[in-house]
């Protein structure tokens, strides 16, 4: 097969603990043919979307891990699968490139995850639509609202609904120093709107990342632990990742929502659930891959390429 994955720039990659770099392992082991392009590299010309795609060859090498041939431009809808790896922030250049990707699915290409379905679901706010599994959570621009919720459940979180890694993630304590500041900021001054949920102490114990792979649950989740000092567990705020099996409630959160969303065209989903409340549902680029993977010797790249072969025969 010729799989192109739609990634940020391949120079940036950190392939030690890069999720997208693992497909790309597991996938050139099957003898599959891998390109990439970046999008900077789509574009609409007549009735194609094209992308300057460039075929590259893994060496093994950690310095210099590929080599590329030289870019041509194809037609999205010539290759068997288009994975979608680009990070956010999800703004309006991402969201265009959604629209030209959806457009090459209507000339045959085969996305995944499904341009419409990472639309419509923003990574914060998509766990409204799971109250069940959540805990307390406004989303809102207005300043009293944000205050009363403050006010109600004392010790709380602040983000942005478009941030990533962990950026821009506020703990308000009880006494609310800073609130107003931290609400302006984030806020930009009541244009931007904002999550608030009440904090939830099992953080220490770490941020769950969970993933759903075709309707199926990886059976290990990654914990990742705070540093001292931070209530963000996210790796690329420097929390430590500790592989462990699913609890039971983890596993009940994960077995209601993967065919759910599964069946909406996301074939990989991270979900993160801290204590018992899930807290986001990451469905841009979702990683952990590999520190599962060497962590408890389960192959998590084989689950996701055996994931898109079966996907490939429909």
């Amino acid at each position: 097969m010729k799989i192109a994955f739609f990634a940020d720039p391949l120079s940036n990659f950190k392939i030690h603990k890069d999720s997208t770099y693992a497909m790309m392992v597991e996938a050139a082991k099957r003898g599959h043919a891998i390109y990439a392009f970046e999008q900077k590299d789509m574009a609409l010309e007549g009735d194609a979307i094209v992308a300057n795609s460039t075929r590259i060859h893994l060496t093994g090498d950690p310095q210099n891990w590929y080599r590329a041939e030289a870019s041509t431009a194809q037609s999205l809808n010539k290759f068997d699968a288009v994975i979608h790896r680009k990070d956010p922030p999800v703004d309006m250049e991402y969201v265009y490139a959604t629209y030209l990707l959806e457009f090459a699915e209507l000339q045959g290409a085969r996305v995944f995850n499904k341009p419409t379905a990472i639309r419509n679901h923003n990574e914060k706010l998509a766990i409204g639509q799971f109250p069940q599994f959540t805990a307390p959570t406004l989303v809102a621009k207005d300043e009293e609202r944000l205050r009363f919720f403050q006010k109600t459940h004392k010790d709380i979180i602040l983000k942005p609904l478009d941030g990533m890694g962990g950026a821009g993630v506020f703990r308000i304590k009880e006494d609310g120093l800073n609130l107003g500041s931290i609400i302006e900021t984030l806020g930009q001054n009541g244009t931007r709107t904002l999550m608030a949920q009440r904090y939830i102490p099992e953080i220490a114990s770490g941020d769950k990342r969970i993933l759903l792979i075709g309707g199926k649950v990886v059976p290990f989740a990654l914990a990742r632990i705070p540093q001292a000092g931070e209530v963000r567990g996210n790796l690329a705020a420097g929390g430590t990742g500790i592989a462990q099996p699913l609890s039971t409630h983890d596993q009940k959160i994960a077995e209601n929502l993967a065919p759910i969303l599964a069946q909406r065209g996301l074939l990989l989903v991270g979900l993160d659930v801290i204590g018992d409340y899930l807290t986001e549902i990451n469905v841009t680029s979702p990683t952990c891959f590999q520190e599962i993977f060497q962590q408890t010797g389960f192959n998590v790249a084989a689950m996701f390429i055996d994931a898109i072969e079966k996907d490939l025969t429909k």
